[in-house]
């Protein structure tokens, strides 16, 4: 598990044979003092690109027509002279030069248009890349690339991109859903085909690869991490998680998958860029404080570190690129010490949507961010643990919900009977639910699978209506909120009611309407909107996905209390801004607790093409500024006698006291991130 490096980069170096002199100016010497400057530990060198170029001499392939020597050899070699570790690139869903050669063998959508990335089309009178269906000859030319590759090459690694489970209707995939007596305008049979040409990928290369070199690190890039698809991470021998925060993913997505992967047995990486927007781009750059921010968040959620730039044609890395990159990886390389072989402490987990789709458990009601593969209740979710510094996991339906004090349900959890029997496991051994709208009904959406103490009577026909909590806010007095999420009627049976709905005078309509939005509240309780019950609380709003969807502050203080009032022992207090994030990983090999506090506040600034959809706009999320924060006091829950606790990786020791089973401590400066370490 240790020999994965914590400081990498994934170099591209997608060039057109329109280009001239490439690699010319390529020096071993600069080569490798640009990898010093960058303090960089491994770096994915290319074989391949997406226009189809070897940058090796090949048999198997064609070297770019520009290229007059081994760069890929001449690289490797530059790397293990000073130790650093050099895994291969090989673009293998993307072939441009053989695209044009060979249009039969590329992935078609069921009107016969071309597909690209899964999603994005593109015929040939615009510029862009297309992709290989993997049921195509096309798949044995890769193959014997890869067995060249492996054969004469020192390489450290693969690091196969653009693949996954495509559903295709080319004539290879049609012919072959023919031969097996199936239906190809049946898109069950197509999706069933995509998972075999994909696995038949997997077991072609593995075979190959391991014939040569058992053991060898392979990572096959698909881009997105399918919460749910256990199947798809062990087709790797380990995991990273793409996600460029100015790329389109913004800093929400990284946290999702990656609390979702880390407790899942395999070392991961954390990818961004030091790109201003996102791969592709010549002479853009984010502010050092923000590749500062991003490589701590990896290591906060026991994550190693990965950062995407591109060569320039001649073949010379940019010096400011590695400065600014060795400003975010010197500060990485005098912290791992602390940050190999951890464990998340957790208190919470949620069911990520995702996972609960793939199952069949999910209300169809749910509703995706736009232009993502992210539901926006997960969303909402992840802010609301986050921004109320809970310790958390993402989990799929497989996950042992035992390990966890609270399980969240947010928003759109059907319950089936094996769902059933696993919350009811968890409830009978002191688990605690917190479910929100339809989560926690049965399939049909008629009556509750799980005992809350409440009984279903339907939807409400008012929308938007109102939430009025029996409690005070963090921030606001007790009133009517206004929910502008579909609510659900219930009533009581042996729960407690700790908030009420009140509807609205009548709902707006172009006869009858009042104001400028929606129609205030009648005051009248009209039934239970929160309840309290022995096996957990539930609110009748869709609140994670209102969260996700308007940010509003009343849906997340009242969530954050309902979480609050289940944890009667949260493992971490902190007094961290809403902006900041604290995890919490314990290092038994070492004998201590890690507890990591990261601020930085992220704005958005400007909206651009991201460049593969002209049309589809994006806002920025950027970090510039990194305020410190002073006089922190934590409280964490551990149970081993606490000997010192001291700041790392500045050794300095701070003051502690543990009694009542908690560590109270005092940090006194956070600059972007600040470890504490708890040794027992």
């Amino acid at each position: 598990m240790e020999d994965f490096s914590f400081r990498q980069i994934h170099l591209d170096f997608h060039t057109s044979e329109f280009i001239d002199n490439i690699g010319k100016q390529f020096s071993k010497k600069d080569f490798q003092e640009k990898l010093k400057l960058g303090h960089v530990s491994s770096i994915n060198i290319f074989a391949k690109c997406h226009h189809g170029w070897a940058y090796h001499p090949s048999k198997a392939n064609e070297i770019h027509p520009n290229l007059s020597f081994d760069l890929l050899g001449e690289m490797i070699n530059a790397c293990h002279e000073i130790g650093v570790k050099a895994p291969v690139y090989i673009s293998a869903g993307l072939d441009e030069k053989m695209a044009r050669r060979h249009p039969e063998w590329l992935i078609r959508d069921k009107d016969e248009k071309l597909k690209c990335f899964g999603v994005l089309r593109y015929d040939f009178m615009e510029p862009g890349y297309h992709e290989f269906c993997f049921n195509s000859p096309y798949l044995d030319y890769l193959i014997e690339q890869i067995e060249e590759i492996v054969t004469n090459y020192p390489c450290d690694g693969l690091w196969l991109d653009i693949v996954g489970e495509r559903e295709c209707y080319c004539q290879n995939c049609v012919k072959k859903l023919l031969e097996a007596g199936k239906d190809p305008r049946d898109k069950v049979a197509v999706k069933e085909l995509a998972k075999e040409t994909f696995a038949n990928y997997i077991n072609r290369v593995k075979d190959v690869v391991y014939k040569i070199k058992p053991g060898m690190k392979i990572f096959h890039n698909s881009g997105h991490i399918h919460r749910g698809r256990r199947d798809l991470l062990e087709f790797s021998t380990h995991t990273e998680v793409e996600s460029l925060p100015t790329g389109g993913w913004g800093y929400e997505n990284f946290p999702l998958s990656a609390r979702y992967v880390q407790n899942k047995g395999k070392v991961f990486l954390g990818m961004t860029g030091k790109f201003h927007t996102t791969w592709g781009e010549f002479g853009g750059f984010k502010h050092p404080n923000a590749l500062r921010y991003e490589a701590a968040f990896c290591l906060a959620n026991g994550s190693r570190c990965s950062i995407g730039d591109q060569m320039h044609p001649e073949g010379f890395l940019d010096e400011a690129t590695y400065d600014l990159i060795g400003k975010a990886y010197s500060e990485v390389e005098t912290k791992e010490e602390w940050c190999s072989d951890v464990k998340a402490c957790t208190d919470v987990a949620f069911l990520t949507l995702e996972a609960v789709e793939i199952k069949g458990n999910l209300s169809t009601n749910a509703s995706k961010k736009e232009g993502e593969n992210i539901y926006k209740s997960d969303i909402g979710t992840l802010r609301v643990l986050q921004e109320g510094n809970f310790l958390y996991d993402v989990i799929d339906l497989e996950d042992d919900f035992l390990q966890y004090k609270v399980l969240i349900l947010p928003d759109y959890v059907r319950v089936d009977n094996e769902l059933q029997e696993k919350l009811n496991e968890f409830i009978n051994k002191g688990g605690k639910i917190l479910a929100t709208g339809e989560s926690g009904l049965d399939i049909e959406g008629k009556n509750f699978a799980i005992d809350l103490g409440i009984d279903y009577i339907g939807t409400n026909e008012y929308n938007p209506d109102y939430f009025k909590p029996n409690f005070d806010l963090y921030s606001l007095k007790k009133t009517a909120f206004v929910q502008y999420s579909i609510g659900q009627k219930i009533k009581l049976n042996g729960a407690k009611e700790i908030g009420c709905r009140e509807n609205p005078y009548f709902n707006r309509e172009v006869f009858r309407f009042s104001s400028h939005q929606h129609t205030p509240n009648k005051i009248d309780n009209v039934g239970a909107g929160m309840t309290e019950h022995p096996n957990g609380i539930y609110i009748a709003w869709n609140m994670f996905e209102d969260y996700g969807t308007i940010g509003s502050l009343p849906s997340k203080e009242i969530l954050i209390y309902a979480l609050n009032k289940l944890l009667d022992n949260k493992t971490i207090e902190i007094n961290l801004p809403s902006q900041g994030i604290t995890t919490l990983m314990h290092q038994e090999s070492k004998s201590r607790y890690i507890n990591h506090i990261l601020y930085a506040s992220p704005i958005k600034r400007g909206e651009a093409s991201l460049g593969t959809n002209p049309t589809d706009m994006d806002t920025f999320e950027v970090i510039e500024d990194l305020l410190p924060l002073y006089n922190i006091k934590v409280s964490t829950s551990v149970n081993q006698k606490i000997e010192k606790v001291y700041l790392a990786p500045q050794m300095e020791e701070i003051e502690f006291v543990q009694e009542n089973g908690r560590v109270n401590y005092e940090v006194p400066r956070v600059e972007c991130h600040q470890m504490v370490v708890l040794a027992y």
